[in-house]
């Protein structure tokens, strides 16, 4: 048996097969066209089932369980988005109608940073544990918890929203409305607005950086542009680093103190600089995890299965 793993963004639709493996055996996307109604969006969705199918040579028959990684909150015991900022969906019955559509009964939805810190727990980085935590560094700070072999989302469905605990009083501001929140210090789009400063800051100040000249290269200031002026030696690009990790292993220290899980894994297009990203932050988060040398350790690691986490997550919702 097969299931199909469905990764509903604001930009786009991602639907997959997965095997029992959880290897992806065919995969399709599509624009989400989010100003549209939910009713159009749900017709592509089930189109775009169908397609990945046809493509594979499997019939929707073959089909145990479909599951939906969606942004916003995703009310997994009724089968309902409650909402989601960028997408047409209040208290909508997206199992439901997804089923009606396919012919399928077996559908789960789940909120898609929760959906992928379960691939991880079931396929990737946490494979073999009961608890474990996953952070995403991204446009945001992403982040799910798997407490028991289940997916932890408060009673409500809204819970584990990790990026926005406040780890600086009255600072930056944040795209939620407070100040301060791990994810304006610890996101991608953080990382690049550090940099950004840190060009400005030279360029203002006569100071040479390498910076400018990576900067160039890709065209612009992106995640990347710092990390590579550090491995070159430039000291203000160390700098811009150095405060980076400084904020994330602040914010990973909080995670392990208050779920203390068996892995905590790291995602998204920072989690690309690897070992040296572990290196960075493990020896603030050694120095500030509570119990010291005196309990079992939480394992930090990059998590495994990349952009397919959400995909291969929503595909095993409900095992």
């Amino acid at each position: 048996m097969y299931r199909i793993g469905i990764d509903l963004g604001g930009t786009n639709i991602a639907a997959a097969i997965v095997g029992e493996d959880f290897k992806i055996i065919r995969k399709k996307s599509i624009p989400t066209g989010a100003e549209r109604k939910a009713s159009l969006i749900m017709d592509d969705m089930a189109g775009l089932c169908r397609d990945v199918c046809d493509e594979a040579g499997i019939s929707l028959s073959d089909i145990e369980a479909i599951g939906v990684a969606s942004p916003g909150v995703a009310n997994h015991t009724d089968g309902i988005i409650e909402y989601s900022c960028n997408l047409p969906f209040r208290k909508f019955p997206i199992c439901r109608e997804l089923g009606n559509r396919l012919g399928i009964s077996n559908i789960h939805v789940e909120n898609d940073a929760n959906a992928a810190a379960w691939g991880e727990a079931v396929a990737g980085a946490a494979k073999g544990t009961s608890d474990s935590v996953m952070i995403t560094l991204g446009t945001g700070v992403g982040g799910g918890v798997i407490i028991g072999g289940k997916v932890f989302s408060g009673f409500n469905y809204a819970g584990t929203e990790l990026g926005h605990v406040v780890i600086e009083v009255g600072g930056r501001p944040c795209g939620c409305g407070r100040r301060g929140c791990w994810e304006a210090y610890s996101s991608a789009t953080a990382l690049v607005k550090m940099t950004s400063e840190k060009i400005e800051e030279c360029e203002a100040s006569g100071r040479a950086t390498a910076m400018t000249d990576i900067a160039a290269k890709y065209g612009k200031v992106n995640g990347r542009v710092a990390f590579d002026g550090m491995r070159k030696g430039d000291a203000a690009a160390k700098e811009v680093v150095d405060t980076y990790a400084k904020y994330l292993a602040s914010g990973i220290a909080s995670m392990i103190n208050i779920f203390q899980p068996e892995v905590l894994s790291i995602g998204g297009g920072i989690s690309g600089e690897g070992q040296l990203l572990l290196d960075l932050i493990t020896p603030t988060v050694t120095a500030e995890m509570y119990g010291g040398d005196f309990i079992k350790p939480t394992r930090i690691v990059i998590a495994e299965l990349g952009n397919d986490a959400g995909i291969v997550g929503a595909a095993f919702l409900g095992i």
